[in-house]
Formats: C-alpha cells, structure tokens, sequence
C-alpha cells in the first residue's frame, strides 16, 4: 500500500490558508538555511533544499497552487516526500493532463520543466551599530558608516569565470536548471545537481573569488539620521545588504543607533528630564531661575513658592522632537533643593535665627 506523501504546506511550515507573502517569507527563509553553498558536503540539506525548492515551484505560483489544492490530496499520494519524486497517480486517469495543466515537469524540455527553474536567492540582511552625540540625536545628522559586505567578485562581476572566459551551459540539464526524475506516469523536476540551478557551469574559476563569484568587501554608505532618534532606533537602507544569488535581490541595511549619554538631559520618550538645584530660599519664597535647554540656549523657569525637592515642574516644547508626526517634547525641571556644605558667619547666624523663629515642625505631621 502506498505511504501518504508529505503536504507542500507542511514542507514549508506554513497553514494552507497562508498568504503568498506569508509562503514566500518561508520559503526565503528556509531556503537561507538549507542551501548548499551554506551546507557543503551536507546531503541530507541538499536534499532537504531540494524538498523546499520544489514545494515552493507549487505553492508560489498562483495558478500551480490553485490546481494543488483542487486536485492534489485527491490524486497523489505515496511513493515518499514531495520533492523527491514522490507522487503518484491514485485515481482514474481520465483527463488527468488537464487537470494538471503542467503542474510538474513533463521530463523534456517544455514550458513546464523551464518554469521549474529554482528562482534566485535574495541577499542577506545586515544589521550595523552607529554611535551619535546626544546633540546630534535630537538636531539629525549625515554620517558615513563602514559596512563590511558579501559582495558580487569585482574581477568576475560575479559570474565565477576567470576574466576573459563566460560560464558554460550545463551539460547535464543543457541550461534548464533542472532535471526531471520518471515516476511512472509522471516526471518530478528538482535543481540540477551539477550547476546547482543556474543552468550553467564555470570550467576557469575566477582566481580571485575562487569560483563562488563573490566576495567581502567594506563599502561606506551615507545615513541621514533624523532628528529625534532614540537609542535602539533602526534606520532601513533597502537594497544595501548582501548582494543576492543567482539574481535574486540585494538584502536590506539596518542601522542601529546608539545615543550618548547627555551630562545635563535625561530622555523618557519625547520629554527631557533635567535636575534644577535651588536654595532653601528660593523653594521657600519662590523665584525665577534660568534653566539651559537642550538648543543650547537659556529659559526662565519660575518656582512657586513652598515648592518641596523633587517637583517637576513642566516647560512645554523644549523637548526632543517627535520622530511620529510633528512638533516636540516638553522640559522637566526637577526640583531638587541645594543644601550648602559650608557657611559663612552670617548665613550660619540667619539659619540659627530661623530655626528659632519656626514653629512648624515637619515630622510631627508625617510621624503622628
């Protein structure tokens, strides 16, 4: 009795009402870690690349994906794991042509066995640190950043032929990129095992890269760091990751920020906190006082008379700047009372005074 073969969608991971972005991001991801050139000498992850390759051919195309789903639990089944050649015909075979409508290669060299070809790889992403002065966060700056980066050969253009030679066609699958296994009735198509998939073979490797067409290598890029940043703030460079395989997309650059500390400011989202000392006298009577902002200038802040240490006290837009719509953050101004280490004669004498004259007595009414 024929064993039931493995479900595409469980190939991939993903739920048979999975969007196509959802069945591409797994694939993409799945494809990253079985891949061959991450896996040398790994046959059981090529033959798992494989497995995926295929399941995606399917699942990827709108139309092989509808047809699969009509007729594939209905007239496949046994013979082992997609991928691998493991359909077989279980029903009447009818108009059973039709209704594949060329869903798996024929075994020649028809639309169907062509349309197999693996697609291209995209690159990788690459994730980068940039320290920035407090300052420079909450005003924007344009830095060039060092990224080291897998890149295309610059002696082979990353085509892995030794300058002055081109690749050859595949003499095993004549540049399909694929080739197909007979299953009886029917021929499964899988990446072709000599080029890989590309559908050509490099005879003169590029002695530079060495064959594999690729290379590292630091570019610069310029990143316009926007005004508000916080630290964590990751700044997307679309198409500046790692270069993609077999013309498959560039991967994307995150840039990561990291603030400095500030001396004066402390942040808490779009507010700054900053410490404002001020004597006995001035929280006791009240006063106006000049507070530094982070533009770099000066504000008078008044405190309210009986004003007690720790209080904030509110100065509206003087903020950092909003990274989500418009506008700034406020200034708090906390209170903190400056008691003096030394006195003079005379301030020593107008403290004992006061301490005579004072009849309330602050921890009876916090003890009682």
């Amino acid at each position: 009795m024929a064993t039931q073969a493995r479900d595409l969608y469980e190939i991939l991971g993903v739920q048979k009402k999975a969007s196509a972005d959802e069945i591409k991001k797994a694939y993409r991801k799945l494809a990253r870690t079985y891949h061959p050139d991450a896996n040398p000498g790994d046959a059981e992850a090529e033959e798992r690349f494989k497995e995926i390759q295929t399941a995606y051919d399917v699942l990827g195309d709108a139309e092989k994906r509808k047809q699969y789903d009509q007729v594939g639990p209905r007239l496949f089944g046994g013979g082992g794991p997609a991928g691998n050649g493991g359909f077989q015909w279980s029903g009447d075979l009818g108009d059973l042509g039709d209704l594949l409508g060329g869903l798996f290669g024929s075994g020649g060299a028809g639309p169907s066995a062509r349309s197999s070809r693996p697609r291209g790889e995209p690159g990788r992403d690459v994730e980068v640190e940039v320290t920035v002065s407090f300052e420079d966060s909450l005003r924007g700056a344009t830095i060039r950043i060092p990224v080291e980066l897998e890149t295309a050969c610059s002696a082979c253009n990353g085509s892995g032929a030794e300058p002055g030679t081109v690749p050859v066609v595949c003499p095993e699958c004549r540049g399909r990129g694929v080739v197909s296994e007979s299953q009886g009735l029917f021929a499964l198509s899988q990446p072709c095992p000599r080029c890989g998939g590309n559908g050509t073979v490099v005879e003169q490797p590029c002695k530079q890269c060495k064959g594999s067409g690729r290379e590292r290598r630091t570019k610069r890029y310029t990143v316009k760091i926007p005004a508000g940043v916080k630290d964590g703030t990751r700044i997307k460079l679309k198409g500046k990751g790692e270069a993609g395989r077999a013309g498959g997309p560039p991967g994307d650059l995150h840039v990561v920020t990291r603030v400095e500390r500030s001396s004066l400011f402390e942040r808490k989202g779009s507010d700054l906190v900053i410490d404002v000392p001020v004597t006995y006298a001035e929280a006791a009577l009240g006063a106006t006082v000049e507070v530094p902002t982070p533009e770099g200038g000066r504000i008078s802040l008044k405190v309210p008379p009986g004003t007690q240490d720790g209080r904030t006290l509110r100065v509206r837009g003087h903020g950092a700047p909003k990274l989500k719509g418009s506008g700034k953050g406020d200034l708090l101004a906390r209170v903190r009372l400056a008691v003096p280490t030394r006195m003079s004669k005379a301030e020593r004498e107008a403290i004992e005074e006061l301490q005579k004259v004072q009849k309330v007595n602050p921890r009876e009414a916090t003890f009682s």
